[in-house]
């Protein structure tokens, strides 16, 4: 299967540039399935339900979310009712509207595995272990038998807890990718055990700015440590910004993996496909 990975919507700008590009790259690419982490789209904080059908017409099979999954209170309501957006498996304890992980439907009935979960480290919140929340799901899920690929969110800060999930999942699932610090890493690579891994897709925003914020205001919060006003998303060209793999349908193993950088302000890459 030919799977892309979109990392964090920020914002106006971000939702813009998925609508505006990614049909051409589901085409041009030749793609079977499409997630997108969108725990951003709405200003920058959380994800409508008008913005989560937005992306999901341009193009997305799967929406993950992340620690601003409720930020947005209606959807609390929205996603029981459209199970194609997941919010992560280890969000709280107890009773949590949606589902932390989702067996999906690709192009010719191949079965895709797609799960969430939140980091511990330099977190705000002390979330549940991530990695006894994954591995219950990986062993119900196995790659190459009950799904063809399996893909896991890591959304946290640490890029050394992202890492040590990636290892823990190697063999099991077909890509770990870490979201959340809106800064895509240059460590895309094919784990001994055939899991595609890379410790951040970075954003789908403007690079022109604090982490997808306009730069005024954060630069002032670091220069002078006086708060003046609300952080806003940048509103320049975005850069679609993610990791791009070819799965074997009868392992799940990743054969290819490609870090995925188009438009906007940052040199671009993804597959040349022939």
């Amino acid at each position: 299967m030919k799977i892309l990975f979109l990392g964090d919507v920020m914002g106006r700008t971000g939702r813009a540039a998925v609508q505006e590009r990614l049909p051409n790259l589901r085409e041009a690419w030749k793609l079977d399935f499409v997630v997108i982490n969108g725990e951003n789209a709405s200003s920058g904080m959380g994800l409508s339900g008008a913005h989560a059908k937005l992306l999901l017409d341009a193009g997305a099979d799967c929406i993950t979310l992340g620690d601003h999954a409720f930020d947005q209170k209606e959807m609390m309501q929205f996603i029981q009712s459209e199970p194609r957006v997941l919010r992560p498996l280890n969000l709280a304890r107890g009773d949590v509207p949606g589902l932390g992980c989702r067996v999906f439907e690709a192009r010719g009935g191949r079965k895709v595995m797609v799960a969430q979960v939140l980091g511990q480290v330099f977190m705000k919140q002390p979330y549940s272990d991530p990695f006894s929340s994954i591995d219950q799901v990986l062993r119900a899920h196995p790659r190459g038998g009950m799904v063809q690929a399996a893909i896991v969110d890591v959304h946290c800060e640490a890029t050394s807890e992202k890492m040590g999930m990636g290892h823990f999942c190697d063999g099991r699932a077909s890509l770990v990718v870490g979201t959340h610090t809106h800064i895509p890493t240059a460590d895309t690579q094919i784990l001994p055990d055939g899991t595609g891994f890379q410790a951040d897709a970075g954003m789908c925003g403007d690079y022109n700015s604090v982490i997808g914020m306009d730069k005024s205001e954060p630069m002032r919060r670091f220069i002078t440590g006086m708060p003046k006003a609300r952080f806003t998303p940048a509103v320049g060209e975005a850069t679609l910004s993610g990791v791009y793999i070819e799965t074997d349908d009868r392992t799940g193993q990743t054969t290819r993996i490609e870090m995925v950088r188009q438009g906007g302000r940052l040199s671009q890459s993804g597959p040349r496909l022939t």
